[in-house]
């Protein structure tokens, strides 16, 4: 799984400085929000996605991290880090240490969404809950169907799901269109919809804490 991106995903660094300001190294399921956010904002920020699906195989995040971290320094002043643990266990927080990067807080970018008192509470309440975000509401049939090869093996999805009590959408922009692909994935799944409404306040918050003082 490639880590070289053919370019950011935003640029509004001047050009007329030999480095650019402000990189963030950014999961691809955040990346296109984060440059939303910081075009918006005016900030010099320019955004390198990772692939999304290395959200399947967390513990090769940090290296991906790494590498990409590495290169980016010889060409901005910062470099920023787009992901929160997200089952890294760590890692991805040593590799930070060794490079004096920051990344966003929390466990998973669900904390960033949503609150991470809340996301808590929303596991104490049910252990069993699965949480969509917009990304994932979009891409639920290749990130999840056929990455666990449900579309080839479909009596698999009781061994995968089968302790899975709910499904909790903190839904970032719903609307119509979302709406029906949230519900038709929760019902491919043969649980329950919780929708609550987050907006991208959670990760503008977030991106600003980095952007200001990372």
């Amino acid at each position: 799984m490639s880590s070289s991106p053919t370019g950011p995903t935003s640029t509004t660094a001047s050009s007329s400085s030999s480095r650019s300001e402000l990189a963030l190294i950014a999961c691809g399921a955040l990346a296109q929000p984060a440059a939303e956010i910081a075009s918006r904002r005016g900030w010099p920020l320019d955004v390198h996605p990772l692939p999304p699906l290395l959200h399947n195989q967390p513990q090769l995040i940090a290296a991906e991290v790494r590498s990409l971290a590495v290169t980016l320094a010889e060409r901005y002043e910062r470099v920023l880090v787009g992901y929160a643990d997200c089952g890294t266990y760590g890692a991805l927080d040593t590799v930070c240490e060794e490079l004096g990067l920051s990344r966003l807080p929390g466990l998973h970018c669900y904390d960033v969404y949503g609150g991470a008192a809340r996301l808590a509470s929303y596991f104490e309440d049910q252990p069993g809950t699965y949480v969509f975000t917009d990304f994932l509401v979009r891409s639920f049939e290749r990130t999840v169907i056929r990455e666990l090869g449900l579309d080839r093996w479909p009596e698999l999805r009781q061994d995968y799901f089968g302790s899975y009590t709910r499904v909790v959408w903190l839904a970032q922009a719903p609307d119509d269109e979302l709406r029906s692909l949230a519900e038709a994935a929760a019902a491919r799944l043969g649980l329950p919809l919780t929708v609550v409404d987050t907006g991208h306040a959670g990760l503008e918050q977030a991106l600003g804490d980095l952007v200001v003082g990372g």
